[in-house]
């Protein structure tokens, strides 16, 4: 028996939250957006009429404000979002307990053992989505398929206030036409890498050699092959279970362009406190690390290379976050944001010694007193110490002390 998979998208999430608070903006274009003042101006959410307009997601302000000059812009206000995302997650889950977040606005529902209950997919699709606008005011977009790829490409198909099915008998001439950006795991990048040998839709995504993907794009290659084919068979998870983490990350917008190395520098080691002090947190040791560097044009590159021991040592990840800038970035533009994030993370126990030169007793003196540092943090707040190097102001941005993203990997 095919597994009946639902991925429910509340549409145009925090704009339509922000509407139901001021009900004065019903016919008005309406946006939320970062921080202008901290630079972190870009759209976050806008409403159908900004939509109509040409206002994108991900859009700087000043863009969207060029394409659209009535547009009305809002901050976003997170604890209102969390409110509604657990209104409707209750909804969801008076039809099965296997409800699986992908983010605060999009939830994946496995209801195979329901349908006897509420009737075949796409009939318990139907009734969530009336539920959702009855109780809640908002709508939602369901896609409705044999697995999680699908069902998230599903409720992409039609915006908003939608249900599209996506069969195992008919995915090819839906699916297959579609571009590959369209399909999960799909990247800028990924897509141009793509792009590159010829591949452009799905459909030729499928029908390539996944050996040739694999040298492509590595592993992740032959998962967007299995992807575009129909053969995901990831489980979705129900709602207390919590997968392995995958990465630590944090990122800044700085305040003002930086210009220097140094500056640079001084921005990577205050990132890499935090990632340090996540990782900490979670009894975890990074693998390798990838740095993110976006210029002045907001065009992004990422690097990143294996570490010599799996760690979550401070000076360590800076320093090679420092060496990875300093190896690829060529000065042409001034950074605006910098990011890193590390990966194949261990635990702290597993973490096996690489290096014949790893100097452990040093390493161990480091971790002792970085464990209080954090722990004196968490007591006092994070002013009660610092770095001699970083008093003066780096030039991350405000949002900087944000929770870090845990990137938590289902496929």
């Amino acid at each position: 028996m095919d597994r009946v998979i639902l991925h429910c998208d509340l549409n145009n999430f925090y704009a339509t939250v922000e509407c139901k608070k001021h009900p004065e903006l019903a016919n008005f274009p309406v946006a939320v957006c970062g921080s202008i003042q901290d630079r972190h101006g870009i759209i976050l959410a806008k409403n159908e009429l900004a939509k109509s307009f040409g206002v994108s997601t991900g859009q700087v302000v000043w863009q969207a404000r060029i394409q659209c000059p009535q547009l009305v812009l809002l901050p976003p206000h997170f604890a209102e979002y969390c409110h509604w995302s657990r209104q409707a997650r209750e909804i969801y889950g008076c039809f099965t307990d296997q409800v699986e977040p992908f983010g605060i606005d999009e939830c994946w529902l496995d209801v195979t053992g329901s349908t006897r209950l509420f009737g075949q997919g796409e009939e318990i699709a139907h009734q969530i989505r009336r539920r959702i606008k009855e109780e809640l005011g908002l709508t939602i977009s369901v896609g409705v398929s044999f697995n999680k790829v699908f069902a998230k490409l599903g409720s992409d198909l039609k915006k908003p206030d939608a249900v599209s099915i996506i069969s195992k008998e008919r995915y090819p001439e839906i699916v297959w036409p579609l571009k590959t950006s369209a399909l999960l795991g799909v990247g800028g990048a990924t897509s141009r890498q793509l792009a590159r040998v010829g591949i452009l839709t799905i459909g030729q995504l499928a029908q390539t050699d996944p050996g040739l993907l694999r040298k492509l794009l590595g592993k992740n290659g032959e998962i967007l092959w299995r992807n575009a084919n129909g053969y995901d068979m990831a489980p979705v998870l129900r709602q207390h279970e919590i997968p392995p983490v995958k990465s630590v990350g944090n990122s800044t917008t700085c305040v003002r362009d930086l210009t220097t190395s140094q500056e640079v520098w001084r921005v990577f080691l205050q990132l890499a406190e935090k990632v340090s002090s996540r990782l900490r947190q979670e009894h975890l040791v990074g693998g390798n690390l990838t740095v993110s560097v976006k210029d002045k044009r907001l065009v992004t590159q990422e690097h990143g290379c294996k570490l010599e021991v799996p760690t979550r040592n401070v000076p360590a990840l800076a320093q090679t976050a420092i060496k990875l800038f300093e190896e690829f970035y060529d000065w042409k533009w001034p950074v605006r944001a910098l990011g890193i994030r590390a990966g194949e993370l261990v635990t702290d126990l597993d973490a096996n010694q690489l290096s014949l030169f790893w100097n452990s007793a040093r390493a161990e003196r480091e971790e002792w007193l970085e464990g209080q540092v954090d722990d004196l943090r968490s007591r006092f707040g994070r002013g009660i110490i610092r770095r001699a190097s970083l008093m003066e102001p780096t030039g991350a941005g405000g949002h900087s002390d944000e929770p870090t993203a845990f990137h938590r990997g289902w496929i």
